[in-house]
């Protein structure tokens, strides 16, 4: 699944739009690391220079703004851009939930949706780790089995853990 900011109704376009629209970078700039500030600036003075030309100018300016802004947003995040990809994607049932959180100001619904599942995927993963764990020693295949439900169990909780909390790999390894 592409990135939600890649996409043609995603937030950088939106911003990128918007800073068209007003004639001014401050909508954008957030979205764009201060390393690529200049790039930035630059393809945005040429892109309205550009849209006085004609509209056919005006579309392909700011297209090419559009594709600029994803571009060096995806590069501040250390991420490949792949191009912008259409409006309408679905971006399943969290991405509407967070944005809804962000416009009501409520967090409520998208924080039982996430903890509900955060929870099923913890159980699931308990169960057939301890539904598992009582074979006999020379079944070699089940206690395989097994080893490979409980690390999935061990393993998911502590990515679980170190992501929510935002331990990065070097600080774990200390730890």
């Amino acid at each position: 699944m592409a990135p939600h900011c890649d996409t043609m109704d995603g937030p950088v376009v939106k911003a990128a739009e918007l800073a068209i629209e007003m004639e001014n970078i401050n909508y954008i700039l957030p979205f764009v690391a201060l390393e690529y500030d200049e790039e930035l600036r630059k393809a945005f003075r040429k892109t309205l220079r550009v849209r006085e030309e004609s509209a056919d100018a005006a579309e392909l300016a700011d297209r090419w703004f559009f594709e600029t802004a994803v571009r060096l947003h995806r590069m501040g995040e250390g991420k490949p851009y792949t191009g912008l990809k259409p409006a309408g994607l679905d971006w399943g049932p969290v991405v509407p939930r967070a944005e809804n959180a962000l416009k009501t100001g409520d967090l409520d619904d998208l924080k039982n949706f996430v903890l509900k599942a955060v929870s099923e995927a913890l159980e699931w993963r308990f169960k057939s780790a301890v539904s598992q764990k009582d074979y006999k020693l020379n079944d070699v295949d089940a206690a395989r089995a097994y080893v490979n439900a409980m690390l999935n169990f061990v393993l998911f909780s502590n990515e679980l853990y170190i992501y929510v909390e935002g331990v990065s790999e070097e600080e774990e390894d200390v730890e």
